[in-house]
């Protein structure tokens, strides 16, 4: 290299280190700036959606309430039943009784002289009427809304949906709309109808206008929108602020180029590398859904989940990460792992328990060789738990070579383990095939739950699995109708979100102990 190209490659090493602190500090200030102002904007509009969500949640609340009065006639005890609710749910201003569209009497008037109320403004899926009106026992021009089903009525201040203090540096402001007529009924603030009328073209959610930022919710259910909006011009005095400091110590981020660099390398490092990683400090958790049984919704076991925490709060679920476990061969160290988990967890419980179980998913390659056996014989004898408690899940896939499956899962079931065969019919197998698999349990897919109205194959899965003297556990169960149809087609078990979400250990002490 020539004296000339060193100069240069000097002298441009040098400007580089010199101006990039500077340039860093005075993007990281503006940044930092917008930041704090989307996070504070977001922030309120999420605490406004909350509110909205209580808002409706408590007046349907409200309305199961007074319709399971027994009252056709406005006497004083079906008064005191309005009145006890207006008074009990903290956002409802009054109750009221109708017929079609005309009020007879409310918790604030024994005989109601308001004029028919019109058609409303929507009918949710549910089957709830809401009307954005003025009428009113009271005569006073004020827009309330108003929910009925059958023959009750609830009414809210709308103020109630936007009734949220900011905790932000600056004016937040809020409005709620009818989406139906685009009638504001509640506002902190005028809102510009230039804005409204471009969100609402367009279908924003998000939109800037006159230095005035907008961040838009649509409650379809009940035909509102909230607006949520503040002005831009914080934003230039907080990021002349952040130069204050940052500018100053602008000559130090040089330093700290290599740490920001250290860890930006880190962040592109492989996937396989972050498994291993959170392998060996051990990352991983286990969650639990519980199993009930559907004839009497008995609590007799829980399925054991893994799950990868990200450091942003979300968790990774097994089929993203599990593949690149199988992929990578770390997947019996995943396994390891999680049995591991369950038994420290779980196991003095189980001890206690002896009617309850726990099974725990396989992968194929966990079936090559006697190692998760001897780990489940170590740890059960450890724990002084039965075989029988320990089953284990192995989906279709893990079936395909049966030369090598099967002489390894005849010595699970020599041990005691019950071993079921999961996500059934949307893999390899076709329903012939499952007089073949060496199993005692078939669990049933919630694709075939999700669908039992319109889908045929589940039925002649039960059938055959009757058939066969298989059990069988329904998974995803999310409702009572679902829950019954299993039940009386003779499915035994059942999970999902009608009965529990899947929780930690914590949470499945908690609501162990609440179902007893």
């Amino acid at each position: 290299m020539t004296t000339r190209r060193m100069v240069i490659l000097v002298t441009g090493t040098l400007i580089v280190a010199v101006l990039l602190p500077v340039l860093l500090s005075i993007w990281l200030a503006h940044y930092q700036a917008e930041q704090r102002f989307d996070e504070e904007l977001s922030a309120y509009t999420r605490r406004i959606n909350t509110v909205a969500s209580q808002v409706i949640d408590e007046a349907k609340s409200a309305l199961k309430d007074i319709n399971r009065v027994d009252s056709e006639k406005c006497d004083l005890a079906h008064l005191q039943a309005m009145r006890r609710v207006a008074f009990t749910y903290r956002y409802i201003q009054e109750v009221a009784f109708l017929k079609g569209s005309q009020v007879l009497c409310s918790s604030l008037e024994e005989e109601s002289h308001i004029s028919s109320f019109p058609e409303p403004v929507k009918i949710n899926k549910e089957g709830y009427r809401i009307w954005f009106t003025p009428t009113n026992d009271q005569g006073v021009n004020h827009y309330m809304i108003a929910m009925s089903y059958d023959d009750h009525m609830v009414v809210v201040d709308p103020r109630s949906f936007i009734d949220v203090i900011p905790y932000g540096t600056w004016p937040i402001e809020a409005a709620l709309v009818g989406l139906r007529r685009n009638l504001v009924v509640a506002s902190s603030a005028p809102l510009s109808s230039t804005a409204w009328k471009t969100i609402q073209a367009n279908n924003l959610s998000r939109y800037e206008e006159a230095e005035n930022v907008y961040s838009i919710y649509r409650n379809q259910q009940a035909n509102f929108a909230v607006v949520v909006w503040a002005s831009s011009h914080p934003v230039k005095a907080t990021t002349r602020q952040q130069l204050l400091l940052w500018l100053p110590v602008g000559v130090l981020v040089s330093l700290l180029l290599a740490t920001l660099l250290l860890r930006f390398i880190r962040q592109l490092q492989s996937p396989r590398y972050r498994l291993m990683d959170a392998i060996a400090s051990r990352q991983l958790t286990v969650c639990y859904q519980p199993i009930m049984r559907l004839r009497d919704r008995k609590f007799v076991g829980v399925e054991a989940l893994v799950r990868w925490p990200q450091t942003d709060g979300s968790q990774l679920t097994p089929d993203i990460f599990i593949p690149l476990a199988e992929q990578t061969g770390l997947i019996g160290a995943v396994t390891r792992l999680v049995i591991e988990n369950v038994f420290s967890e779980l196991g003095e419980w189980l001890h206690h328990h002896p009617d309850i179980h726990v099974s725990i998913n396989l992968a194929p390659h966990d079936l090559k060789n006697d190692d998760v056996l001897q780990l489940l014989t170590a740890q059960c004898e450890h724990y002084q738990i039965r075989a029988q408690q320990i089953a284990i899940e192995i989906t279709e896939r893990g079936f395909a070579d049966p030369t090598t499956t099967a002489p390894i899962l005849k010595q699970f079931r020599a041990a005691g383990h019950p071993v079921y065969i999961d996500d059934f019919g949307t893999g390899y197998s076709s329903l012939s095939y499952l007089q073949h698999l060496d199993i005692d349990v078939l669990k049933i897919d919630k694709a075939f739950v999700d669908a039992l109205e319109f889908n045929t194959v589940t039925p002649h899965i039960i059938d055959m699995a009757k058939h066969l003297n298989l059990e069988m556990v329904a998974e995803g169960i999310e409702t009572e109708k679902q829950a019954e149809w299993l039940h009386n087609h003779g499915v035994q078990f059942g999970q999902g979100w009608l009965f529990s979400k899947a929780l930690n250990v914590n949470e499945l002490w908690a609501w162990s102990q609440k179902g007893d």
